[in-house]
């Protein structure tokens, strides 16, 4: 689930910027790309229609592979952004598809109970997608670039990125659960009626507003700050920028960043287990999540030279990052996700989370160039009241009323 989405979240932004694509352009195109995985909800229901949810999981990662292939090729063109960034749109299509299918493998083959207390493992599996996008394949490209420059290095990249997930594909044919044939809908009317009702029961969710309104300002401020932090990272330092290497910024996420990340997310996993969804649960999760934002504004006002102060600010970020994004997707799993389309509606509110990522991300690069970074790091984290102020309002169902009501609709 996690490399496509890193890879076009994170790694392409790095691989524009050192193909001389500017800084809001590519935080914009990169951004809007992310698009279907706010519009997944939609074709949800269709993916009823064939197979079973682990078809569509390993096809969708075979075929997102060949897609990367593509990548590699199309970077060698005069025209190489238009073709590269039309491509990473198909593999966001492919992706959030694999998505939906992945998502209803985990819900239906584990009890609530089993979902929170092995969130914190899916998050750290998530997140070795950062490691490997962000770090390792990333580090390959800084050292690959001062070898064979930078196209070959990014197309060698975009290969493996390829092979890594047709590889994961064929892994996932062999050894994944089905997750629940998929024999409710037999034709697109069906199939219509099925989004209809979807989209009809999940509004009419006890709460539904706040909890709408949680998911797209919980991540507001992130969405921001972690499409510029890499641009940040890179840019000169007579730009207000830290001037580190590719090679340097993988081995920030791919050491500093992974191992931090992966400690926040099983920590919290067993965290969310042992307390339940609860209020102060959330608010401490909101904290973790927002609050080490501070530490790339810390960056950007003293501009350190020094390496591991910067690995030590990207190790506080991500431990937080880590641990507060298990309260969205708990809050997700447990409040939003119950009930008759389990899937679908998971996958729907998965969307609008991605949205609410997406629209903050896309505005970031003219923020940034406007402000410069400095500045922007310090509206960062002006930006995370929003969340705050929401995870103190919204109101939380006990999970045993949605499992009555998911008895109630089955019925």
């Amino acid at each position: 689930m996690g490399l496509p989405f890193v890879a076009l979240a994170a790694a392409s932004s790095i691989m524009y910027k050192n193909l001389g694509i500017s800084d809001s352009k590519t935080a914009f195109w990169t951004s809007l790309i992310m698009f279907p995985w706010t519009l997944k909800p939609l074709w949800g229901p269709f993916l009823e229609m064939f197979k079973t949810k682990k078809f569509f999981v390993y096809t969708s990662q075979i075929f997102t592979g060949a897609l990367f292939g593509l990548v590699a090729l199309s970077l060698h063109a005069s025209s190489f952004f238009c073709i590269s960034i039309s491509i990473l749109a198909i593999i966001a299509i492919s992706g959030a598809t694999h998505d939906t299918a992945a998502d209803g493998v985990y819900l239906n083959e584990l009890t609530p109970k089993l979902q929170a207390k092995y969130v914190g493992w899916q998050g750290a599996f998530y997140n070795i997608a950062k490691v490997m996008s962000g770090g390792v394949l990333v580090y390959l490209a800084g050292e690959l670039e001062k070898k064979t420059g930078i196209v070959n290095a990014w197309s060698i990249v975009m290969f493996l990125y390829g092979i890594i997930m047709i590889a994961l594909g064929i892994y996932n044919r062999m050894v994944l659960p089905a997750g629940g044939s998929s024999k409710q809908v037999h034709s697109f009317k069906e199939g219509m009626n099925t989004l209809k009702d979807v989209i009809i029961t999940f509004f009419q969710k006890k709460y539904i507003w706040y909890g709408l309104v949680f998911i797209v300002l919980y991540r507001f401020a992130e969405g921001q700050a972690i499409k510029i932090t890499p641009l940040f990272f890179k840019a000169a330092r007579a730009d207000g920028g830290l001037g580190l290497s590719t090679s340097q910024i993988g081995v920030l996420y791919g050491v500093f960043g992974a191992i931090a990340f992966v400690l926040g997310s099983i920590t919290a996993g067993y965290f969310a287990s042992s307390k339940g969804l609860t209020k102060k649960t959330l608010l401490i999760l909101c904290t973790f999540f927002n609050v080490p934002f501070a530490a790339y504004a810390y960056l950007a006002i003293t501009v350190p030279t020094n390496v591991y102060i910067i690995g030590a600010a990207v190790a506080v970020e991500y431990f937080g990052y880590g641990f507060g994004f298990v309260g969205l997707i708990l809050f997700i799993m447990q409040q939003i996700a119950p009930g008759k389309y389990k899937m679908a509606h998971y996958a729907f509110a998965g969307g609008l989370m991605n949205l609410g990522f997406m629209i903050p991300s896309m505005i970031s690069g003219f923020v940034s160039d406007y402000l410069g970074y400095k500045e922007f790091f310090i509206w960062v984290l002006i930006s995370t009241i929003p969340a705050f102020l929401i995870t103190w309002l919204v109101p939380l169902k006990p999970v045993e009323e949605e499992v009555t009501e998911e008895s109630i609709e089955a019925e």
